[in-house]
């Protein structure tokens, strides 16, 4: 029996990273909006409810599915470096890293992704979506267990300024379980933005949703954000706020058998849940059996080689180029399909595919770097998504935390510190420079079935996000779970490569599975090679996935939403 209930709905869907988010969305969509109206709304809540991992100002790649055109589209919602940003300061003050602090700091942009999207696909207006989101922040909510272990596990990094110790540290500690969590300046802040709309809304909805951006990039909240990071010495500038505007992009595509898979592009690590995909499509995964030692050491390796590629390949394409074509082709995932041995792990990350670089070039990332330790389960990021009557799929993967660098007084806004992902390593795919986007960890997905299936799908959890994802997917798909039960399913995740997020350490041949993964299995795959580290069932570690699977010859959605965090389903 799973863990939470299977929600079946025929009208209309959300599932989402906490249940006062998904009231949102599904409030939306029962008032009439659509699935891009109820995904923003929840989006929006999260960065209210969920604070600690997720910013107003941080993140929001957003991937949409356009039932009436049958097309999926994708807004980046992930901001560039300012212009005055510099690698030679990286390099010569930092030691070739990127600290905490304001430095840390690129462009804002998940108040333009969300807006965007509305402007473009949706059909209501920014207070239509974003008055939940400005009720919880302002009322408060209830401070759920993850958020209690997370502001509790990083509460040296809200000390650090006094502007996060007064929102996150009441009292000078961590707020206690059950306790009311309010952020009064960041529910302000949201309605300035409500009341800007509001101003311009006399003409018409797309001038009221351009006010309430401008009121972000261009208006009082950008000089407040400029002036602050000025006088603590950061790059931000009024220019590069009001120059912002995030990309919309054809997505990337791959097969298994007769699904196809969508994703964000190569400026995040999204196209590796397709290298994957591609990769295993020659395999016959299902006769490998669920959770075998043979299924679990394929798939692990199978992911390595993949992570390979991300490490040498990914960045903004804008900037590098990421030979995508090649890395998705047939030939392609043929010759590294060959690499997978099947009686032995590779100790380490394989070597990226046609990499003329050499070791040289692996050098110079983070093999100083490498860590025997257990593995830091990363908690950051939240993802939300929405079906309406429509057809049409929302799918979103908002994140930035509150620890890194300062809350800008006076605004509850973090802005986005999305820098740690980058590197201060010259000639790296995703290293620093100015206008450049760093290589970013969440990718909300979409996987469908022609005429027959629609399925977006997402997860937190840094690095092990399309990891899990991928097996979701593969039960779904494989092994003919229904979509509570393939969430629920016990998760394995390698680390065997440059972790995405500073100080980019690795772990040679790191292998974490989850409790119920018998004993037997994890020996066996100790023998082949691999450094299995055993952690705790169900645990925040292997990330949050939720899903709706729309059954588009009966009409009839599946929501699953992971009991390893809050999430929920709402549907009708």
């Amino acid at each position: 029996m799973a863990m939470q209930p299977l929600i079946h709905g025929t009208h209309h869907m959300v599932s989402s990273g906490h249940h006062l988010a998904t009231q949102a969305g599904y409030e939306v969509l029962e008032a009439g909006g659509n699935a891009i109206d109820a995904g923003v709304a929840a989006g929006i809540a999260l960065s209210v409810v969920h604070s600690d991992l997720v910013q107003f100002a941080g993140v929001a790649p957003i991937m949409i599915y356009l039932a009436e055109e049958d097309r999926v589209v994708t807004i980046s919602g992930l901001g560039w470096w300012p212009r005055a940003a510099s690698l030679d300061r990286f390099v010569s003050e930092f030691d070739g890293h990127i600290p905490p602090g304001v430095l840390r700091t690129v462009v804002p942009a998940a108040p333009d992704a969300w807006i965007g999207a509305l402007l473009r696909y949706g059909t209501m207006g920014f207070a239509d979506v974003a008055t939940a989101a400005v009720r919880y922040a302002r009322e408060g909510f209830s401070i759920y267990p993850l958020m209690c272990e997370y502001v509790g596990s990083h509460a040296d990094g809200y000390r650090r300024w006094p502007s996060n110790r007064d929102i996150y540290l009441p009292g000078g500690e961590p707020p206690g379980l059950g306790e009311r969590f309010v952020q009064s300046d960041l529910g302000d802040t949201i309605q300035h933005m409500i009341d800007e709309e509001s101003a311009a809304a006399g003409a018409g909805r797309e001038a009221g949703l351009v006010a309430a951006r401008d009121a972000f990039y261009r208006g009082d909240l950008a000089r407040t954000m400029v002036r602050f990071h000025e006088e603590s010495g950061g790059w931000l500038t009024m220019e590069d706020l009001a120059e912002y505007e995030s990309a919309v992009e054809e997505p990337v595509h791959a097969r298994l058998g007769d699904i196809e898979v969508y994703t964000c592009g190569p400026w995040c690590q999204g196209p590796a849940l397709a290298q994957m995909v591609s990769l295993l499509d020659g395999t016959d995964v299902a006769a490998l059996g669920h959770n075998s030692v043979q299924y679990i050491h394929t798939v692990t390796e199978a992911m390595k080689l993949c992570f390979a590629d991300r490490e040498r390949y990914y960045g903004d394409p804008r900037f590098v180029d990421v030979p995508l074509a090649r890395l998705l082709s047939a030939d392609y995932s043929r010759e590294r399909r060959a690499l997978i041995r099947p009686d032995r792990a590779w100790p380490s990350m394989p070597p990226a595919g046609d990499d003329d670089a050499g070791e040289s070039y692996r050098g110079s990332g983070s093999e100083a770097l490498t860590v025997s330790s257990p593995v830091p389960a990363s908690a950051d990021t939240s993802y939300c998504c929405a079906i309406d009557r429509h057809g049409n799929c929302f799918s979103a993967t908002p994140s930035d935390v509150s620890w890194q660098s300062p809350v800008v007084p006076g605004t509850g806004l973090c802005p986005s510190s999305r820098g740690s992902q980058s590197w201060a390593v010259p000639g790296h795919a995703s290293s620093v420079a100015p206008g450049k986007r760093p290589r970013l960890t969440p990718n909300p997905a979409f996987a469908r079935v022609r005429g027959r299936r629609a399925m977006p799908f997402g997860t937190p959890g840094g690095d092990v996000q399309t990891q899990s994802m991928l097996q979701v997917l593969l039960n779904v798909t494989q092994f003919g779970m229904g979509t509570q039960d393939a969430i629920e399913a016990p998760r394995f995740a390698t680390h065997s490569f440059p972790n995405s997020f500073e100080p980019h350490g690795e772990f040679p041949g790191r292998l974490v599975v989850e409790g119920r993964i018998a004993d037997s299995v994890t020996e066996e795959l100790a023998a082949r090679g691999h450094d299995v580290e055993r952690t705790a069932d169900l645990t925040s570690g292997m990330g949050a996935v939720c899903a709706i699977d729309l059954d588009l010859e009966t009409g009839i959605m599946e929501g699953g939403a992971d009991p390893r965090r809050m999430s929920r389903a709402m549907g009708r």
